[in-house]
């Protein structure tokens, strides 16, 4: 049993409370009575306001749910009418372009990959950080981009020479399309080198040339004749070439070079929200103290790598000469976000005079912008911002009040920290069906502090399952994607995005690629990112950060933007309609497929949330193809059962039955697992994971938004209490 505090009118966990006093404020200039009174004060001016925001979503679901009991069958402009009539769907309103100022570069100028990791892991955080530039060699030889045929196997434990050819090779071939010579190919350079401020290329004939765009050379290292880097910038985003003639690689190459850095992860959302397991004040602390660390520029972690212990830390920037003598500096980090919890948790570690616990989000805020404050009074070598700005990402909010909501706590926040009005800037995840339909009005609400929107397959589509579940049965997920609404959503992303004057201002996303081991597939598929106006998407590795920074370097966005920005904005009645089954039968055959992809997929994400507090891993699914989960895939999947259930697609036996059958399946998956707690067994009902799982489904039309959290909350703590 955890103690508290009593300051301010707040009980606050002990583990909270000492965090703040001797790690957060120091070296803030905060007095912490002032600190503590004025968080007081924002929690009790804010939360009547937060709770109304919760019960008008319970009353916007409600509406929703009478409506379709009483109209069985679908009319698009009936339904839309109804939704204007409750105020879910807000007046057409004109687009208000955003005036947010003091936007990071990697946010407003420079299109490029983005990295979303777990703040609670240490070493997880360190790596996203860092992968601001990633080795092309690296990530070339250790993915599936290049077959492993004709002997060009991936080496277990050693080097492959043919592989290290064919990584050459295409290595080669990128650079004569993103750093063309005048003349030549880079696939004939014996010799680079630096003359008279100018790159002078060597090739196989002894000829040398210079770049088509001469331009595009930026800097190097090392002596100008012989240079150990050589710096390029092509669609803004720098990458490198390495030379070393007595590198092992290197000798391999007529040209001595040992490697190609591409900058990659320009921004990482450093996550306190789906990825994260933080139940009780102790696993905030950790989230807020390696967020603080990042932001101190102090965060370490040590760990064993092959027999060895290695410890990482925060990149240095990186240093060039320029072609005419100057020097010049690039940052070596991923600018970072943080992304906040929404507005619908509340946290133990604060509880307020009636002993009830406070709003997560209104915590979050508050410790992670005081934290960002050792950045922005900061002038060390490891500094994050370089616009002054705190960028936090805002999840789950339900259409432009919550939006104005943020805002107000936001401004309370730069109150109490002593900031310029809108120093705090705002990132709008478009992942709930009310932000969706009023995307324009909730970028109008925060017009001043916007910097980002993002679309997101995953909760959008549990958030519209939950919201239309008494419409009729969904259609199978694997055909969801098919569906208008799909295509409407994501274009009109990018269509209220532009129209809102995002092109050179802010950033407009895509979602995470989910298969991290499938990188052949993903250079196929997430070309169609960049392609769609979207000026970053999410990537499950800092491998597939670099990977995916050659997509970039395809197309060039911003040219593309101003195309996209000329057509008409897609259809508000496709967005509206629900992927509905309809008069299709399904045979007995699909249904239990759907169910025990369902269901595997659920109980290999939640044992590892209930047992291991574990809130994003590579989780196999049933056809062992391992997949980045985090809460966004356990809301779909538990929805979709849910949705099933209620109109009698399956029955609640048949649900139970799969639910037992799968968890043996992923038990044998884990069996590697050293810290894993097999499920089935005589007593499956009697084990914390299995039994939350199947409470997922079993009582997720009652789940508020169809929202996994509050359930998953529960049960780790009854966890973490069984144990501790």
């Amino acid at each position: 049993m955890s103690s508290h505090i009593l300051q301010a009118g707040l009980r606050i966990d002990t583990r909270l409370f000492d965090f703040v006093d001797q790690e957060l404020l120091p070296g803030t200039q905060i007095n912490a009575d002032d600190f503590w009174s004025g968080f007081s004060n924002i929690i009790h001016t804010l939360t009547p306001k937060n709770r109304a925001l919760l019960a008008r979503r319970d009353l916007l679901q409600k509406q929703i749910d009478d409506y379709h009991l009483a109209n069985p069958s679908w009319d698009a402009e009936k339904y839309r009418t109804f939704l204007t009539e409750i105020g879910y769907l807000v007046p057409d309103v004109a687009a208000q372009p955003i005036t947010t100022e003091q936007v990071e570069p990697e946010i407003a100028r420079i299109a490029g990959p983005q990295l979303v990791v777990p703040v609670s892991n240490a070493r997880f955080a360190l790596n996203a950080a860092n992968a601001r530039w990633g080795s092309l060699y690296d990530a070339l030889y250790g993915t599936d981009v290049l077959p492993e045929e004709d002997g060009a196997e991936r080496a277990s434990g050693g080097y492959n020479p043919v592989r290290g050819f064919k990584v050459m090779a295409y290595a080669r071939q990128l650079l004569d399309r993103i750093l063309p010579p005048a003349h030549g190919s880079h696939i004939e350079s014996t010799n680079y080198a630096v003359v008279q401020g100018e790159l002078i290329i060597t090739l196989n004939d002894s000829s040398q040339v210079k770049l088509a765009e001469p331009a595009q050379f930026a800097g190097y290292n090392g002596q100008p004749q012989s240079p150990s880097a050589l710096l390029f910038k092509h669609h803004d985003l720098h990458f490198e070439i390495l030379i070393d003639p007595q590198d092992p690689i290197g000798q391999a190459d007529k040209a001595g070079i040992k490697d190609v850095i591409l900058e990659s992860a320009l921004t990482t959302i450093m996550d306190c929200e789906d990825s994260v397991a933080a139940v009780d004040a102790e696993d905030k602390v950790q989230v807020y103290r390696n967020w603080l660390g990042l932001m101190q520029g102090t965060l370490k972690e040590q760990f064993e790598k092959a027999g060895k212990t290695v410890t990482r830390s925060l990149n240095a920037d990186k240093t060039y000469l320029t072609p005419d003598g100057q020097t010049l500096s690039l940052k070596g980090r991923a600018m970072m976000f943080v992304r906040n919890v929404g507005h619908l948790m509340t946290t133990p570690a604060i509880l307020d005079e009636h002993g009830e616990e406070v709003f997560e989000g209104i915590v979050d805020a508050v410790i992670t912008a005081t934290a960002a404050l050792h950045d922005l009074h900061g002038d060390g070598a490891l500094k994050n911002s370089t616009a002054q700005s705190v960028n936090i990402v805002k999840p789950k909010m339900h259409g432009p009040e919550e939006v104005a909501f943020t805002g107000e706590l936001f401004s309370a926040v730069e109150q109490l920290l002593k900031l310029p009005e809108n120093t705090l800037k705002m990132g709008i995840m478009d992942e709930e069906r009310r932000t969706s339909v009023n995307l324009q009005a909730c970028i109008n609400a925060a017009h001043a502090r916007v910097v980002f929107i993002n679309t997101g397959f995953l909760d959008r589509t549990g958030d519209e399952i939950h919201t239309s579940m008494l419409a009729g049965p969904v259609l199978p997920k694997g055909e969801i994607k098919a569906q208008p609404w799909i295509a409407a959503y994501e274009d009109r992303n990018v269509d209220t995005g532009l129209a809102s004057g995002f092109a050179g201002k802010a950033q407009i996303g895509k979602g995470m690629w989910p298969m991290p081991d499938k990188m052949a597939l993903m250079m196929e598929q997430k070309l169609a990112h960049p392609k769609s106006g979207a000026n970053t998407a999410w990537v499950p590795s800092p491998t597939a950060a670099t990977l995916h920074a050659m997509h970039y370097h395809e197309v060039e966005v911003a040219t593309l933007q101003q195309q996209i920005a000329q057509r008409q904005m897609a259809s508000l009645d496709d967005l509206l309609t629900p992927p509905l089954l309809g008069a299709r039968q399904l045979s007995d055959d699909e249904i239990q497929t759907e169910l025990d992809n369902n269901a595997q997929g659920i109980l290999g994400y939640v044992v590892r949330w209930i047992d291991q507090g574990i809130g994003c891993s590579k989780v196999p699914d049933i056809n062992h193809v391992g997949l980045m989960e985090d809460r966004a895939t356990l809301r779909i999947s538990s929805q979709h059962i849910a949705n099933w259930l209620h109109h009698g697609i399956c029955t609640e036996e048949q649900v139970k039955r799969t639910f037992v059958r799968m968890a043996k399946i992923v038990d044998e998956q884990n069996r590697h697992d050293a810290q894993y707690q097999p499920m089935s067994g005589e007593n499956i009902e009697d084990n914390l994971a299995f039994t939350a799982a199947l409470a997922l489904v079993l009582q997720g039309k009652a789940q508020p938004n169809g929202y996994t959290e509050p359930l998953l909350h529960a049960y780790r703590r009854q966890y973490k209490g069984l144990v501790q």
